[in-house]
C-alpha cells in the first residue's frame, strides 16, 4: 500500500493465523455489467465488486499466479474494501470451449472480534478449502499460497494525456505521468498448480468475475 510502494504478489513465508468463519451464500444477483477503474456508474456504487485489472503469469517452479484487483482509486490511509456479500471468481478454461473447467471462489468474512478473513475453494492443485487472515500469506497446500489485502495499484495510465489525445487528435501522453500513482487497490493473489490448471491441455484461458449476494 502507499507509502512505501508495494506491488501485488506473494512471498515464500507462511504465517499461521486463525481463519474467520465465512458462510456460503447460494443466491447471487445475475445482472451482468462490466467496467474497469470506475468506468460504469452502476459499478461505482459497489467498489468491492468493481474489478480493476487481472494479471496472470506462470513461474519456473510449476505455478500459475493470478492477481485479481478491485476497488480502484483507494486513497492513502483509506480502509481496505472487504465485503462479505461479494463472491469473487477466477475461472479457467483448458479445453478451448469458453466454459470454465476450474472455478476458484473467494469470499471474505469477519470473526466475532471483527477481524477479516478470506476463504478460497476450488484452487487447482491446492487444498479443497483454504482460509486464513487477510494481509497474511496463507499456505494452500502442495507448496501453493494465497494472499489478500491492500496494495499499490500496479496499473500505469496517463488519463490526462488520453483525454487530451481524444479531444485534439494529437498524441499527448507523458510516460512519467501516472493517474494511478499514490492510489491503492484491494488484491486477491492465488497460486495454482500449472499441471492442475492445464489438465490434459496445452494452454488455458482465464477470466474473473464478481457476484453480489441478493
Amino acid at each position: 500500500m502507499n507509502t512505501p510502494r508495494k506491488t501485488a504478489g506473494l512471498i515464500a513465508v507462511v504465517i499461521t493465523a486463525a481463519a474467520a468463519v465465512i458462510p456460503l451464500y447460494p443466491l447471487y444477483i445475475d445482472t451482468v455489467s462490466a467496467a474497469d477503474h470506475l468506468d460504469a456508474p452502476k459499478t461505482m456504487m459497489n467498489l468491492a465488486a468493481d474489478i480493476t485489472d487481472v494479471y496472470a503469469w506462470h513461474t519456473g517452479d510449476g505455478k500459475v499466479v493470478t492477481v485479481l484487483d478491485f476497488a480502484g482509486f483507494t486513497e492513502i490511509g483509506a480502509a481496505t474494501k472487504f465485503d462479505s456479500t461479494v463472491l469473487y471468481g477466477i475461472h479457467v478454461d483448458n479445453t478451448g470451449d469458453n466454459v470454465a473447467d476450474h472455478d476458484v471462489w473467494v469470499r471474505f468474512g469477519q470473526d466475532s472480534g471483527g477481524k477479516w478473513g478470506v476463504q478460497i475453494t476450488g484452487l487447482p492443485g491446492g487444498e479443497p478449502v483454504v482460509s486464513g487472515a487477510v494481509d497474511t500469506v496463507i499456505d494452500a497446500g502442495l507448496g501453493l499460497h494465497v494472499w489478500a489485502g491492500l496494495r499499490d495499484d500496479p496499473f500505469f495510465f496517463d488519463l490526462e494525456g488520453f483525454k487530451a489525445t481524444a479531444a485534439t487528435g494529437t498524441l499527448s501522453f507523458k510516460q512519467d505521468r501516472d493517474t494511478f500513482a499514490k492510489t491503492n487497490v484491494t488484491s486477491i493473489v492465488v497460486e495454482m498448480s500449472t499441471d492442475a490448471v492445464l489438465g490434459a491441455g496445452k494452454s488455458f484461458r482465464l477470466w474473473t468475475s464478481t457476484r453480489v449476494r441478493a
